[in-house]
């Protein structure tokens, strides 16, 4: 068994571990129940970060952000998206379920803004809130800037981050990390001057970090593409963007 390998399984047995102290919350859209997941440390006033999960729902790299969330000193909450009863099983369901709400982008700024509540209801300080998402999450932390929600700002890990161009640009007043694998087949050039112009046109504070010899899904312990070195890297920025923003 290689290094890298070792070392993957051992910080995802660590973090998994801490991962069962999150507690459940139950919350609605209309009649739809949502099922997110909180740090043990709600209740406690402290600045909060949103975690917005991969296109299959919350699974083990959301739960093991958010718990490592809790260690640096924020009250986390870990997002459910699509719904109780509406998990995807597979690849094929996954994409047509995240697909639907990235044509849908006000369903999806809605499912977030309703996470922000209960983020908001266990703890984390209003005027100290960031949203960071994965994959599918991370077109999520993106519609969170451009839906000017109320937080100080995002972090897009591996997202997808083209929009509609039938879409105008507007205004962004969060500050924007976009988290790029250099090798991710998934996002065009297109795609990435695209974004970079909306930033710039509406005046945002961003940055784009690209991690060299890393495919699409190079953070999580469990994929293929994982990259340990540079998903330690990304993690480290991460901090490092959410300790300047919320402390």
């Amino acid at each position: 068994m290689t290094k890298s390998i070792l070392l993957g399984a051992a910080l995802l047995t660590s973090a998994t571990v801490f991962s069962q102290n999150l507690k459940p919350v139950a919350y609605q859209d209309g009649t739809q129940k949502l099922n997110g997941l909180v740090t043990s440390n709600a209740g406690k006033k402290l600045p909060g970060v949103l975690v917005l999960p991969a296109w299959k729902g919350i699974d083990d790299e959301a739960k093991n952000a958010a718990a490592d969330l809790e260690k640096q000193g924020y009250v986390a909450f870990v997002a459910d998206i699509y719904g109780e009863g509406n998990i995807p099983a597979d690849n094929t369901a996954a994409a047509k379920a995240s697909g639907y709400y990235k044509k849908n982008y006000e369903a999806y700024q809605k499912r977030i803004m309703l996470a922000l509540e209960q983020l908001k209801k266990n703890g984390a300080m209003p005027d100290r809130i960031a949203v960071i998402g994965y994959c599918f999450g991370g077109t999520g932390a993106l519609e969170s800037a451009r839906g000017k929600m109320p937080v100080a700002g995002v972090v897009s890990i591996h997202g997808s981050i083209g929009k509609d161009q039938a879409r105008p640009n507007g205004p962004i007043s969060t500050k924007i990390l976009v988290e790029n694998p250099a090798d991710d087949q998934s996002v065009t050039p297109e795609d990435y001057n695209n974004l970079i112009k909306e930033m710039n046109d509406g005046n945002a504070d961003w940055q784009i970090i690209t991690y060299a010899h890393s495919k699409h899904t190079f953070t999580d312990p469990k994929s293929p593409d994982y990259n340990p070195v540079m998903a330690k890297r990304a993690w480290n920025h991460t901090l490092m963007f959410l300790k300047e923003i919320l402390k």
